[in-house]
């Protein structure tokens, strides 16, 4: 609990106006809610027994003004702890989902999307419950509790003793109900995990579900992840509701013990009618804030475990960090020297040498898991060679600042994303737009024909994933964003897969055209894509195997030979 306070005090810094607003209602609901309890005193020994009119005329105004003072207090503490309390969540929210973009390819490939979603959103909603109104509630209780046993104290020392007695008796079986909630409520956070990342993989494979009849199946699964929430939501309620009753049994052994000396008390006259009533109105009261304070304890249980899960993701570092060199401002050659790449224990590439220069186009060819997405992967540096080494103009990739690298480089793969903006934003995707030079590439990549048949044109909005569009479509604003960023290097993995063989041999040509500029690689299992290559480097099982043009590989390479009869059947 201590570190959590840690943790997020610091961001109450830049809101100490509000805060210190916040802490004066606290102390209104405090002195109010003391106050009423202090006031039965008066009532009942000046108004009741003494019967004092000027008493009479004075307290039911004191009253209200107590009242008053406890409702706006409360209402202009819940306002200000709620505005800084969701500003902080805002700030960890950008922070968390900053700090998860910065994190490298194999983080994504080996997290599920939906327990990412389910971090930056379930995981961060209980942290705002605790900053934005447990933390206040805890702090007003906390005051009300120090008020209201001020005045049991000041009516009665001794009665005090026997009706405060409970508090401490209490601290050990809310202390492990404390921490079993803590268990459960990680638990819990796991188990929406689940739920989320389902709930994403069904929609995303919606087409193979439907193709399948899967519905049934799919809905099983998902009732076995939310049968185990309830399990687990279901002792989390069992556990926060054992408060209320152990508080209750505790309490009723001391208000009895109170009742029979505080009794014998007002009987002998050691002790006034009021002062008892007053001294057991702030009893009771008393114990009301008490078992507050111990469900809010309990309920913090679940922001402190989901807090961990989130420190858990802001402890992770990448683990390809940044050089500091920029980009040579012109890329005359890209070197791979004997690089060698591992998936933890798999080996992916094995003894590369690959050369590419400026104005050439190096088409990589071999069958499925040969090695060809896993070389070009290297380039921007989405995953870091073992052994080796990769140099652009000499200077190796280690030492490229990251940011300027990829800023050189256009990728358009076989899978196209599509987000849910204009044709004229997914084509300017993290640049300025110029609609002009939008239009441009359209042309160039044979698409502008069927974007001004869409209903606004450029500005026609995308639906999610590009639905409204056809494959091929897709594929041309693809290359068409990639000739946009005008880089480099520019890659196509199995980039006009989805064209006919019209638009494909158009393609083609710009390519060659726009290739002059640039170092070109490009991954392909039609051979007729790559008619246009300087260079064809065969794959196979991770290793080059043969390399030259079409015309050497077609007479001296049996693997391409290979290739190329089972591309004519």
């Amino acid at each position: 609990m201590l570190d959590f306070f840690k943790q997020y005090i610091p961001y109450y810094a830049n809101y100490k106006l509000k805060f210190f607003y916040a802490f004066i209602g606290m102390l209104m609901v405090a002195g109010g809610s003391s106050g009423s309890a202090y006031v039965i005193k008066p009532l009942l020994d000046e108004i009741f027994i003494a019967k004092d009119q000027q008493m009479l005329q004075i307290l039911p105004f004191f009253v209200i003004v107590l009242y008053f003072a406890k409702g706006f207090g409360g209402y202009i503490q819940a306002y200000y702890i709620s505005y800084v309390g969701q500003d902080i969540i805002r700030q960890v929210r950008d922070k968390l989902l900053s700090h998860i973009l910065t994190l490298d390819i194999d983080f994504f490939q080996k997290r599920h999307g939906g327990e990412l979603i389910s971090r930056i959103t379930n995981d961060i909603n209980k942290i705002q419950n605790t900053v934005s109104s447990h933390i206040a509630e805890f702090l007003r209780e906390v005051l009300t509790i120090i008020a209201l046993v001020g005045v049991v104290i000041y009516q009665s020392p001794e009665l005090a003793f026997y009706g405060l007695v409970v508090m401490p008796i209490a601290i050990y079986p809310l202390s492990r109900l404390a921490k079993k909630m803590k268990k459960l409520s990680f638990k819990s956070q796991e188990s929406i995990s689940d739920i989320t990342s389902h709930l994403s993989e069904t929609f995303n494979n919606i087409e193979i579900i439907k193709a399948n009849s899967t519905e049934e199946l799919e809905s099983t699964k998902f009732g076995q992840y939310n049968q185990k929430f309830f399990n687990v939501s279901i002792k989390s309620v069992k556990t926060n509701e054992l408060v209320s009753p152990l508080m209750e049994t505790l309490g009723a052994v001391a208000v009895a013990a109170v009742i029979i000396i505080g009794g014998h008390q007002v009987i002998d006259g050691t002790l006034t009618v009021g002062a008892f009533f007053s001294f057991m109105a702030a009893l009771f009261m008393l114990y009301t804030p008490i078992k507050r304070l111990s469900s809010l304890y309990n309920k913090m249980q679940s922001a402190l475990a989901a807090n961990e899960r989130i420190n858990q993701i802001l402890a992770l570092e990448s683990e390809i960090p940044s050089g500091s060199e920029a980009f040579p401002e012109k890329l005359e050659k890209i070197e791979f020297k004997n690089v060698q790449l591992k998936y933890d224990e798999k080996v992916a590439l094995e003894s590369i040498s690959l050369e590419a220069n400026l104005g050439e186009t190096i088409a990589l060819v071999g069958d499925s898991g040969g090695g060809k997405s896993s070389l070009v992967n290297l380039i921007p540096r989405f995953y870091e060679a073992n052994e080796g080494e990769i140099l652009f103009n000499g200077v190796n990739i280690k030492e490229l600042n990251s940011v300027a690298l990829r800023d050189n480089i256009s990728i358009v793969t076989q899978r196209v994303y599509i987000f849910n903006d204009t044709v004229a934003a997914n084509i300017a995707y993290g640049q300025e737009i110029d609609e002009q030079r939008v239009i441009e590439v359209l042309k160039q990549a044979h698409a502008y024909e069927f974007v001004q048949g869409l209903s606004q044109g450029i500005h026609t909005i995308l639906d999610e994933f590009g639905v409204n569009l056809s494959g091929g479509q897709r594929q041309r604003i693809a290359i068409a964003r990639a000739l946009y960023k005008n880089p480099k290097i520019l890659i196509l993995d199995e980039a006009t897969s989805a064209l006919d063989n019209e638009s494909e041999s158009i393609i083609s040509e710009v390519i060659g055209e726009i290739s002059k500029d640039k170092i070109t690689f490009i991954i392909a299992h039609r051979l007729s894509t790559i008619k246009h290559a300087n260079n064809i480097a065969v794959f196979k099982q991770g290793k080059i195997v043969c390399m030259g043009s079409e015309a050497e590989l077609k007479t001296s390479c049996k693997e391409y030979q290979r290739l190329h009869n089972l591309a004519n059947i």
